[in-house]
């Protein structure tokens, strides 16, 4: 079982801070932001290849309510999802990471 499987399971101890029946929102623990975010969902994909469009449209539409919840709306926000070795992809477990509260640069990296 993956890092984020032990999470969504209560089997590692974790921050949520948000919660619903497909995700999970935790503070990432190597912060890139003042706002550093994981959504991820409960069910373990391995990355965004495996996502079903009614999934992916369910997490995409909590961003709004997530972005709300954490005052980060009116200023923006960035959404990555890294996806596989040359994506950066650390866990294979598909997460979004939500990243607010500066400027944030481009290019990425």
């Amino acid at each position: 079982m993956c890092v984020f499987c032990k999470i969504v399971a209560g089997e590692i101890p974790s921050n949520v801070l948000y919660e619903d029946e497909n995700i999970i929102v935790i503070p990432d623990i190597n912060p890139e932001a003042p706002v550093h975010l994981l959504l991820i969902p409960k069910l373990h994909l391995d990355n965004i290849m495996e996502i079903s469009p009614e999934l992916a449209g369910n997490i995409f539409s909590k961003i709004r309510e997530i972005a709300k919840k954490f005052n980060i709306e009116e200023n923006g926000f960035r959404i990555v999802i890294n996806t596989g070795k040359d994506g950066g992809q650390t866990v294979e477990h598909l997460h979004i990471h939500l990243l607010a509260g500066r400027e944030l640069l481009w290019p990425a990296g």
